[in-house]
């Protein structure tokens, strides 16, 4: 086994520490000594051990207090001084999304992934059709994450530099927000995309130059439309492999529960059957997209519930109000500093819904009692989600809704009072801060707005919760560059955007972990390394709380423990 920690037989143990005579119930199966536990518990901040049976933990402090639950069959583990912590929970990403990601083209800007060109893309592209199996396999060609801001062109590819790649399969790439892809003719074709075709509600069909012709980006709803059709129908067998893969990037990080934010029916039809025949190694909780499956029979059936069915459960439902700053869909009061290739001066992005719209499906969802997500990333859709909550107050008062903010970035100072009274819990990105932070200093919104992208410090200032996330498979799940930027805020020129919102460590641990689990309802049971919750953790090879900030980024993790069972050991 090859695990950063010493496995001690019981037997290797002095006589004086073996129970005797005790309740069976009072028995661990695990006992983990000689640790920095950081429990996250405010009562109980730390500790040195650990027991649990049954997946659940039964006692927690010093090494001779938790020793007393040991019987003649407990497995004592010996820490060695390593580093614990609750495991991570993911307060809003897409599952199914980072296994589809795990199979297609990785067109990630460095550090993450080779493209920072379009002539990069294309040899990226061109390299994946002639040796992937999907490609062979489904005729079509896919790509993730092209990111325009790290492009050298600053600007999209469009369907020419995609018809130099191929013409005879379909190609589609995607924006690394999500909320863009760029096509190529076959795609547009098949697709029935042509000069004729309008831009749907909330979606914009970019043009050429004549005004009319598709150009090859479609943007959010135009987007979507579309989107979902391109990916093939795969067999269960590629279906396992692809959500496998995307489970073991979440583990690999310390995740042991995971998100399926804006779930299409089609995954939401297969993951809970996967989960029952296969099994997952996660909790995995979903929040279909309302706007797209409506009333769906499966959103009353009792896959939506607090308790899990084999690892899957459906916390409540998804809406999109707005798109993406760093793509510039997002919805803002004020205009973009620069705006996009054939926009005005005064342009300010755009809502996915009317009220009148939004409202239906909000009122849909708190008519059912289902938790509700919303996307909001700039102030105009921020605002657009208070006033519609106001009217449907009368619907809510009094009630524990926990209606989600999704994102939040551009929140306004004047935004968090009102958002407070109303019941909402503000799900952040700092994220952004490394990966577009440069990009919003200087092309997107401009110095000042840049320096309050997700405001986490206002949120301390007035004792609010809060979470933060990966929103991945935009970024990579990756739990240690999470709590860097929450904490750091560097971006990637080295410039610290907005120095009053820089957490304390333990404020961000806590976004991970017992504020994420509060976000999902699932704060008695998940987030803090207590007795009576579910034994989740994380070993990690240095302590969060005490190495220097600009070091936590290169923390590893050791392993990860879900419900009492080792499912990640690095290697």
């Amino acid at each position: 086994m090859n695990r950063m920690r010493k496995i001690i037989s019981a037997l290797a143990l002095t006589a004086s520490l073996v129970a005797c005579g005790k309740n069976v119930d009072d028995i661990a199966e695990y006992i983990y000594i000689n640790g920095n536990i950081i429990t996250i518990n405010d009562l109980q901040p730390s500790a040195e051990a650990l027991a649990i049976k049954d997946g659940i933990i039964l006692a927690v402090g010093d090494n001779e207090e938790v020793l007393a639950s040991q019987g003649s069959t407990t497995e004592i583990i010996d820490l060695e001084g390593v580093t614990v912590v609750p495991g991570f929970i993911d307060a809003h990403s897409h599952f199914a999304g980072v296994g589809t990601q795990a199979i297609v083209a990785n067109l990630l800007p460095a550090p993450d992934g080779p493209v920072n060109s379009i002539a990069q893309l294309q040899a990226v592209m061109r390299d994946y059709i002639a040796n992937s199996d999907i490609v062979d396999e489904y005729d079509v060609a896919l790509g993730f994450n092209y990111d325009d801001s790290q492009l050298v062109e600053a600007r999209h590819p469009t369907r020419h530099e995609l018809d130099a790649i191929t013409t005879e399969i379909p190609l589609m790439i995607m924006h690394q927000s999500g909320h863009l892809g760029v096509y190529n003719s076959r795609a547009l074709e098949m697709m029935g995309i042509t000069a004729a075709t309008p831009d749907p509600s909330g979606g914009l069909i970019v043009r050429e130059l004549d005004g009319v012709t598709p150009n090859g980006v479609m943007e959010e709803n135009a987007h979507f439309m579309i989107f979902y059709r391109m990916i093939p129908a795969f067999t269960e067998s590629d279906l396992l492999s692809l959500y496998k893969a995307g489970e073991y990037s979440f583990i690999s990080n310390g995740f042991t529960t995971v998100q399926e934010g804006k779930t299409d029916l089609a995954t939401l039809q297969t993951l809970p059957r996967i989960a029952v025949t296969n099994g997952f190694d996660v909790d995995i909780i979903s929040y279909p997209d309302i706007a797209a499956i409506g009333a769906e029979a499966i959103l009353n059936s009792g896959l939506v519930s607090s308790e899990y069915t084999s690892g899957f459960r459906i916390g409540g439902v998804k809406l999109t109000f707005d798109g993406s700053p760093q793509g510039k869909t997002a919805w803002f009061t004020q205009p973009y500093l620069e705006a996009p290739d054939g926009q005005s001066k005064d342009y300010s992005g755009y809502p996915a819904f009317t009220d009148e719209q939004a409202l239906d499906w909000m009122q849909l969802a708190f008519e059912n009692q289902w938790q509700l997500l919303v996307h909001t990333n700039g102030d105009a859709a921020i605002d657009q989600l208070i006033r519609l909550l106001e009217k449907l107050n009368p619907m809510i008062v009094g009630r524990d809704h926990r209606t989600v903010m999704i994102h939040g970035q551009f929140t306004r100072h004047d935004q968090i009072e009102r958002l407070q009274d109303l019941g909402v819990f503000p799900a952040l990105y700092p994220m952004h801060t490394f990966y577009w932070g440069d990009w919003h200093h200087d092309s997107v919104v401009g110095s000042e707005r840049a320096q309050n992208i997700s405001p986490t410090g206002w949120f301390v200032n007035e004792g609010i919760k809060f979470t933060v996330h990966s929103d991945a498979p935009v970024t990579f799940p990756n739990s240690m560059r999470i709590l860097d930027s929450a904490v750091n805020r560097t971006t990637r020129s080295g410039m610290v955007l907005g120095e009053e919102h820089r957490l304390k460590p333990l404020d961000g641990l806590k976004a991970m972990t017992i504020w994420a689990a509060y976000q999902h309802f699932e704060e008695a049971t998940k987030g803090s390394l207590e007795v009576g919750k579910q034994a989740d953790m994380v070993l990690l090879d240095a302590d969060p709380l005490r190495v220097e900030p600009q070091f936590i980024k290169d923390i590893k993790v050791l392993e990860t423990i879900n419900n009492g069972k080792s499912i990640y050991s690095y290697q």
